[in-house]
């Protein structure tokens, strides 16, 4: 049913627990799922270091001609993940909104990636986050809908497995499912991995615990209820993702 400009889907997923193994970038087999939230000392990113001006933008700040042309020319919001460094956890996440004089960055939120860093090659349990631009068009979560525009899936399925850390265990309360290695207009909680299973996948934006993840980026709670909220599948939303070198190439 639609709950205030989202649609709720029922899960329907026979193999949820295998997808949440396999979430977050996957490869949580031979007991790396337990490990999900190690490195708890390290400090999530800090503020956002972007120019002083921040509407009527030309471009995206910091990302080059390599990624920016991948951009889909109908996209109108933008969620820019500004990693620290090629093999850092830490990262900013920035919300572009494009208007009729340019880009508008709206908000800006301490985040982290792989706890391994970034990959020009993703492959199923490397701990890093593909470098890339990607289209969002499903959510979803453990928590009610809170009011997200695109389709979102409330399900108990998101719950981690007992086994991850105590810490990971509302890290998908809610979650954004970023298109890589997925069926676009399915629930997150879909297993099927088009490019194959080495090629990994369950990359989402998800809550985060406070240090690097399996390949997802992750972001505050109030962050994310604010993206579900804003995303809007009219505006075609994507995901441009990286450290900071590969993005202003």
């Amino acid at each position: 049913m639609r709950i205030t400009g989202g649609v709720m889907r029922t899960a329907a997923v026979a193999a949820a627990g295998l997808v949440l193994l396999a979430g977050c970038g996957g490869g949580a087999k031979d007991g790396d799922g337990k490990n999900d939230g190690a490195g708890k000392k390290e400090r999530p990113g800090g503020p956002a270091r972007g120019p002083s001006v921040t509407t009527h933008l030309q471009h995206i700040p910091e990302v080059g001609s390599a990624l920016e042309s991948r951009i889909p020319a109908d996209s109108q919001q933008v969620v820019a993940v500004y990693g620290k460094g090629m093999d850092s956890a830490e990262s900013t996440v920035v919300l572009y909104e494009k208007g009729a004089k340019g880009w508008d960055r709206k908000a800006t939120w301490a985040a982290h990636n792989g706890r391994n860093g970034w990959t020009l090659n993703h492959r199923e349990g490397d701990k890093r986050s593909p470098v890339g631009v990607f289209t969002l068009t499903d959510a979803g979560g453990v928590l009610d809908d809170p009011g997200a525009r695109l389709p979102y899936t409330h399900s108990e399925e998101f719950t981690p497995p007992p086994y991850w850390d105590k810490d990971t265990r509302h890290d998908f309360d809610y979650v954004v499912a970023i298109n890589y290695n997925r069926v676009k207009g399915t629930s997150p909680l879909d297993p099927t991995r088009p490019q194959g299973q080495a090629k990994g996948g369950g990359i989402w934006l998800h809550l985060d615990h406070g240090s690097g993840t399996s390949g997802c980026v992750s972001v505050p709670k109030a962050g994310m209820a604010a993206l579900l909220r804003t995303l809007d599948p009219e505006r075609h939303p994507v995901v441009v993702m990286g450290d900071k070198a590969h993005l202003s190439a």
